[in-house]
């Protein structure tokens, strides 16, 4: 009899402040999903999603009003995000692994959706600061599969903030842009740049301390274990 050795991506550790609200929700709305809805269609529409946000960021540039369909985009898309692996789990259909290398490459793809979608409505000077933000925002997530390569764990939250916060902020701000226009935002845009930097690094650091004592362990083992055998 062959054993299989379960995907270690099937699982995430997600310790947001949401969270508990997320999964006694989900109780409720998985059964009620309709049985044609699949988990494959869910993580796909997340293309969907990502065009109309750049679409109506587009159109945003001249109407910060449609910035309100942006949101209702952002939700939509965390629906879909949030529920799609659920789904796969709550019917056991499988498609562990193509599930996570298409959700987690989707979610790449909304995330840069979001931030070139503000590149339509900002103005020209703040181009370099939006190309900073992508790159540290990326930043997150190479980190994030590069920790779970070395640990196969998968932990999406940091600080108590995972990617359902991350959504809330977007659609606040865009709440906010609607409501004040773009000249705050212009002005804190390197403010947020400066702190999602710093965040990023603290992730980092506390992650080289992880790995470094893991290597540092198992180096420790082996030395034991040669100096063991040549005791004997």
């Amino acid at each position: 009899m062959i054993e299989t050795q379960q995907f270690a991506g099937a699982a995430k550790t997600n310790t947001s402040f949401l969270t508990p609200l997320e999964r006694r929700l989900a109780i409720r709305v998985l059964p009620r999903i309709p049985g044609w809805l699949q988990t494959y269609h869910l993580t796909m529409m997340t293309l969907v999603w990502s065009s109309m946000i750049l679409l109506f960021s587009f159109m945003a540039a001249k109407d910060l009003r449609w910035l309100w369909m942006v949101n209702l985009m952002v939700f939509m898309q965390y629906v879909t995000d949030y529920y799609d692996g659920k789904v796969g789990k709550y019917r056991n259909t499988g498609l562990v692994r193509w599930g996570y290398y298409m959700d987690h490459l989707l979610d790449y793809l909304f995330l840069c959706s979001i931030i070139v979608g503000y590149s339509f409505i900002l103005p020209e000077k703040s181009r370099y600061q939006i190309l900073i933000m992508l790159a540290i925002f990326a930043g997150y997530e190479v980190s994030t599969f590069l920790a779970f390569a070395a640990t196969d764990n998968l932990k999406i939250s940091f600080l108590k903030l995972g990617p359902t916060e991350f959504r809330l902020a977007v659609i606040v701000i865009n709440a906010l842009l609607v409501e004040y226009g773009t000249r705050k935002m212009v002005t804190g845009l390197k403010y947020v740049n400066v702190g999602a930097a710093i965040v990023l690094a603290i992730i980092v650091y506390q992650t080289h301390k992880v790995l470094w004592e893991m290597d540092m362990k198992e180096k420790n083992s082996v030395i034991r274990e040669e100096q063991n055998l040549l005791s004997r």
